[in-house]
């Protein structure tokens, strides 16, 4: 049974590390349903209150930065509410429309869709758009080194 466990864990560690670029699969929440798939199948015993409070410490954090970084962002380069609005639906549905590419495209035009709704000229509509970019890659890295973080203690604290 415990082979079983590790590849539904080390399965869920990579679609959660798949997930930090491929925003569509649940990232952070896959890796913290793998510490209960092998606490159920091994065993919750390496797990004490201290590893709890510190992953879902980083699950939060990961979550609130994750949207507030790209928000930020697009708002410190003047982006209103309806940018915000379009990189999100851009970033969900960009790479649907074009794979790989997508994930950048989606964003980016969102944004600048957000902000041409506002009236706002195209000029500005491009900075934004490219704020919205620099949000995004500042929560891509953000959210891997977070979850890599949270892997980590994961095996630190099974083997240690």
């Amino acid at each position: 049974m415990e082979w079983l466990a590790w590849i539904l864990t080390l399965s869920l560690f990579g679609i959660g590390m798949v997930g930090i670029v491929y925003p569509v699969l649940p990232g952070v929440v896959a890796i913290y349903a793998a510490f209960f798939v092998y606490g159920w199948l091994v065993s919750f015993e390496p797990f004490g209150l201290w590893f709890w409070l510190v992953q879902t410490f980083l699950l939060l954090v990961i979550f609130i930065a994750d949207y507030g970084l790209s928000a930020a962002s697009v708002k410190r380069y003047g982006g209103s509410r309806a940018s915000v609005v379009g990189t999100t639906i851009g970033l969900i549905l960009g790479p649907f429309v074009l794979p790989v590419a997508g994930l950048l495209i989606g964003p980016l035009l969102g944004a600048m869709l957000g902000e041409l709704t506002q009236k706002k000229d195209l000029a500005h509509a491009w900075k934004v758009g490219l704020g919205s970019l620099v949000g995004l890659l500042t929560s891509t890295l953000m959210k891997g080194v977070l979850q890599t973080l949270m892997i980590v203690l994961f095996f630190l604290w099974i083997w240690f």
